[in-house]
């Protein structure tokens, strides 16, 4: 299909597709090739252009297998993990030699150079108006409907589905188009207050599906229950919380080869849709530590001095440097990689029907007001099919940190005496490293968690199997074409 567009409409192909997406095409005709990422980089797509090779994958690692690729650390991303949880540079990875391209992007490898080219900048729309309320829900219910259509293409799929009102109206349409569906959800009974158990319990009775709940108290930080759950291409991938994450896919997966999730609902539907600008202005703010974390003028004082001071940490500590142009948020590109196969080592589709082009590009044309407050537009579509107390809930997060908790109940004593990798020494200065246990806020907490996720990356991100030949890799020259 994407060949047949490329054929009718060459680069401008882009604009005609909708989905997840993540390819390359060799045009023998013109001697180039055109690679393009989908609107929000659900699927990945790194690179690497060395000795006038051109060489892409999904998989961060596979890149890595060439012998041409050193195992040098982008020091910038490196910096960016451990002030803001992520690399906030769209198009870099935790590797000077492989690139990452952005969501929304085309690239294009001709006469020896690679150009790429942002396709889809969605900061504004043609403003969308109806004569009648009912109008702008029945639209907005036929392109939800259509997202979830066109994401499960199996009979059975599952649904991380908490007590939320964005999961479970997926799981309502799914139901709606004759799916087998089965509920999963992560809960919490005795270490924080915690209401899904009865939220998604009441969603699915009302649908008649089948959940399975993951209690959660279980689970202590970093605790992998599968060995290499933790072994991942890059440290933004490690989550603390990663015992359930895991489980939860695992048991989606002998379910179905298809999940759903209802992320990213609240960014286009919870309340006054910002601009791109104030939004991830919003995001970069939540990142950053509490009033009183940052000692002697420095955002953290565990950080090398010298590091900070070659990478301008305090700089972008101050400034991040995200793109407010940029199409996606710096979380996104984290989270939906996090979902990849590549990272989850799972036969695994995760989909999101939320992030749909035509369903963002609809929403972020219409009024306001009333249709994206306290996603007003969602509950009238769904007023018939989801239980009231459900449909009513109001936004609501989790009552307290589980990390914190954790900590509080010292359920962290293995993590303060962790072997130290020689490379986490040149970032941080440990005998600065204040005590786990000693840290008072969500913000101080999960920064110190950063330095030990950066600590096991960096221990167990061994050096792959090198290629000793040429297999199964496509390759092109910067002035030719070829495939070895």
């Amino acid at each position: 299909m994407v060949n047949e567009a490329y054929e009718k409409w060459g680069e401008d192909c882009v604009n005609h597709l909708t989905g997840d997406f993540a390819f390359a095409i060799r045009d023998d005709r013109r001697q180039r090739f055109f690679c393009a990422r989908d609107h929000f980089g659900v699927k990945p797509f790194f690179y690497t252009f060395i000795d006038n090779e051109f060489r892409f994958s999904s998989s961060l690692n596979e890149l890595r297998r060439n012998p041409k690729v050193s195992d040098t650390l982008n020091e910038i991303a490196v910096g960016d993990y451990l002030l803001f949880g992520v690399n906030q540079d769209l198009s870099t990875t935790i590797f000077k030699d492989i690139q990452r391209l952005p969501a929304g992007h085309t690239l294009t490898v001709a006469n020896g150079s690679i150009t790429t080219r942002r396709y889809w900048p969605p900061e504004r729309f043609d403003e969308v108006r109806f004569r009648d309320p009912e109008s702008y829900v029945e639209r907005f219910s036929e392109l939800l409907s259509q997202a979830v259509r066109d994401r499960v293409t199996t009979d059975r799929v599952a649904i991380s589905m908490s007590g939320g009102l964005d999961s479970t109206s997926l799981a309502a349409i799914a139901r709606d188009q004759n799916k087998d569906v089965h509920a999963f959800s992560v809960v919490y009974d005795s270490l924080i207050p915690d209401e899904e158990r009865h939220y998604s319990t009441l969603a699915a009775q009302h649908l008649s599906i089948p959940i399975t709940h993951l209690s959660a108290d279980r689970y202590s930080l970093f605790d992998e229950q599968v060995p290499g759950d933790m072994d991942q291409p890059e440290p933004f991938l490690i989550p603390a919380l990663t015992g359930q994450f895991h489980d939860l896919l695992r048991l989606c997966a002998d379910f179905s080869p298809v999940a759903l999730t209802g992320y990213d609902g609240d960014a286009f539907m919870h309340q006054p849709q910002p601009s791109r600008f104030q939004q991830v202005k919003r995001t970069i703010k939540r990142l950053l530590p509490e009033n009183g974390a940052a000692t002697e003028g420095r955002p953290y004082s565990w950080l090398d001095e010298s590091f900070a001071k070659r990478t301008h940490l305090l700089e972008r500590w101050k400034k991040p440097s995200v793109n407010p142009a940029s199409n996606a948020n710096p979380l996104w590109t984290a989270l939906f990689e996090g979902y990849d196969p590549s990272s989850t080592k799972l036969n695994l589709e995760v989909r999101h029907p939320f992030i749909d082009v035509r369903l963002v590009e609809f929403l972020s044309a219409i009024p306001v007001r009333p249709w994206r407050v306290n996603k007003h537009i969602l509950r009238m579509a769904m007023r018939d099919k989801l239980p009231p107390a459900v449909l009513n809930r109001p936004k609501t997060p989790l009552a307290s940190s589980p990390a914190l908790q954790l900590v509080r109940r010292g359920s962290v004593r293995c993590l303060e005496s962790f072997e130290v990798s020689p490379q986490l020494r040149a970032f941080v200065n440990l005998n600065r490293r204040r005590s786990l246990t000693d840290e008072e806020t969500s913000d101080g907490l999960w920064a110190n968690l950063r330095i030990f996720a950066l600590n096991y990356w960096l221990t167990h991100s061994q050096p792959v199997v090198r290629r000793t030949s040429q297999t199964q890799e496509t390759t092109v020259a910067a002035n030719t074409i070829s495939i070895a």
